[in-house]
């Protein structure tokens, strides 16, 4: 019998020896939750500062003008840096920074437009909301690049750059805020904040020597559209599901319901902290699996997911041996709400953690149109559930109709996450000649 060729067969890489692999790994994920507590702490930093300074009225426009920052800074990732972590990991360098020039432009791009548009909306707001919308505006592109950085940096799977670069970031901010105190205003917090990610932004320039071609953001758009509009899409359907039903949630239930669940999402912080931490190099990590071992890619995913889930579970028990004096010292008044829902929110992460083992996979397969699908059920199913449950059961019934949606989203991202490989495994069969 002849030897079989195999036609269109790529040529692979060498894999690097196991153990080297694994440390490499760990080393990936280690420098992900530190540039995540970095951000973590900064951010709850800056929020307890400004809230302490300004009062609850003043500290609500700010909070405002933060909600405002997370939707964009989801607009500039679907558009910029989810393209990028998912077709650009683990690539040679060339590619890699030709990459991120332009996914850098595009965030800063992105910024530039909406930032214009908030600029010219706080003009005509005026009162106490305008000058921080206005502020807003200028700050965008600073603080969209500086997002954008970060994730090139784990996408070239240095997550230390990040995470420097997010420490830089938290050096600048404290200089920045002690002039916005003897300032006292809202619009002086907001041009501090963003004028120290803006340090961030320019000392991500040095770290990686690339200039961001803004430019060439239409042809980054162009060549990316076929993830780009889908993750937009996804990525603004996940905010906007989380802000309906908080709000409706306050309308059905009244504002203490919303504060009860708000107070029993901060006894997960720490968690969420570390869930957060690995989002940041799941994507990378999952891609690199599938261009080094194609086959391994399903069960990477199983662990990573089930990982996650387990630790919440683990997370969730250890809350409910906490005693009631501990959780009082730490949340106040809130804790008694809020501890009759730890349950309900201990399966609600397990089941968000299991599911971005498959929301990993989809994205590494670059399979937008799935992963589009499962987030807009998923996020449909969050505000069904908590707006349903809430309307039967009040705080407790919406808890356990977000906790039942979340387990029923984590099913169908691993349902598409099958049948995507699957549908791999079938294209990807050569055809086999045998002269």
């Amino acid at each position: 019998m002849t030897p079989m060729t195999i036609e269109g067969e790529n040529p692979q890489t060498t894999a690097p020896p196991a153990g080297s692999a694994k440390r490499a790994l760990l080393g990936r994920l280690s420098w992900g939750l530190a540039d995540q507590a970095a951000s973590s702490m900064s951010n709850f930093a800056v929020g307890i500062y400004v809230a302490r300074s300004l009062g609850v009225t003043a500290f609500g426009v700010f909070s405002l003008a933060w909600v405002t920052y997370g939707v964009v800074l989801n607009v500039s990732r679907g558009l910029s840096t989810d393209p990028l972590v998912v077709r650009f990991s683990g690539v040679p360098d060339v590619s890699w920074r030709g990459a991120v020039a332009r996914s850098t432009g595009t965030a800063l791009g992105v910024g530039t437009a909406i930032g214009a548009a908030c600029l010219l909306a706080g003009l005509g707001l005026g009162g106490r909301l305008g000058p921080a919308f206005a502020c807003l505006g200028v700050m965008l592109p600073g603080l969209l690049l500086q997002d954008a950085w970060r994730f090139g940096f784990f996408a070239a799977g240095n997550g230390r750059k990040a995470f420097v670069n997010d420490v830089v970031w938290g050096i600048a901010l404290v200089p920045a805020m002690v002039v916005a105190a003897r300032v006292g205003s809202v619009a002086a917090f907001v041009l501090a904040w963003g004028a120290s990610a803006a340090v961030a932004a320019g000392y991500g320039y040095i770290q990686s020597g690339i200039r961001p071609r803004m430019a060439e953001a239409r042809g980054w758009l162009r060549e990316q559209r076929d993830l780009g509009y889908r993750y937009l899409v996804e990525n603004v359907s996940l905010s906007g599901a989380s802000q309906l039903r908080a709000y409706g949630l306050g309308a059905i239930a009244g504002v203490g319901a919303v504060g009860a669940v708000r107070g029993a999402e901060l006894l997960m912080g720490p968690f969420l902290a570390v869930l957060m931490g690995l989002s940041l190099v799941t994507v990378p990590e999952a891609a690199r699996v599938l261009r080094q071992a194609p086959h391994r890619l399903g069960p990477f995913c199983l662990l990573l997911g089930g990982g996650q889930a387990a630790a919440a579970l683990l997370w969730g028990g250890a809350l409910l041996l906490m005693p009631d004096r501990l959780g009082e010292f730490g949340l106040g008044d809130v804790w008694h709400s809020a501890s009759q829902l730890i349950v309900a929110i201990t399966f609600s992460v397990a089941g968000a953690g299991l599911g971005t083992g498959a929301a990993a996979g989809l994205r590494a397969l670059g399979a937008a149109r799935r992963s589009l699908r499962c987030q807009l059920f998923a996020s449909a199913c969050y505000v069904g559930g908590g707006l349903g449950g809430a309307a039967m059961a009040g705080t407790v019934g919406s808890a356990w109709g977000v906790a039942s949606a979340t387990v029923s989203g984590s099913a169908v991202w691993w349902l598409q996450l099958r049948s995507a490989l699957r549908e791999r495994h079938h294209n990807s069969v050569p055809e086999v000649r045998t002269s």
